[in-house]
């Protein structure tokens, strides 16, 4: 199994490089980009062994105590067979 797990500032967190990207595709032309967020991505390699449950369980344990810093950042996640 593969957990896909997704690190992002929180909307209430200024990101500051996430705007400096977005200023330097407006200034390059390119269109209908409206903001921009950037993030970090983990991909975890889980043991087969996992029922989907605990491993759902323990992919969000792992991202909520280790992967994000809860004061200024949320996380999403994704498991895959």
């Amino acid at each position: 199994m593969k957990a896909h797990v997704y690190v992002t500032l929180k909307r209430t967190v200024l990101d500051a490089q996430g705007k400096t990207v977005a200023d330097a595709l407006r200034r390059m032309e390119y269109k209908g980009v409206a903001d921009v967020r950037q993030g970090k991505y983990f991909l975890l390699t889980l043991e087969d062994s996992l029922e989907p449950a605990a491993a759902a369980a323990e992919v969000a344990r792992i991202a909520a105590e280790v992967l994000t810093n809860p004061v200024i950042e949320e996380f999403s996640y994704k498991i895959e067979p």
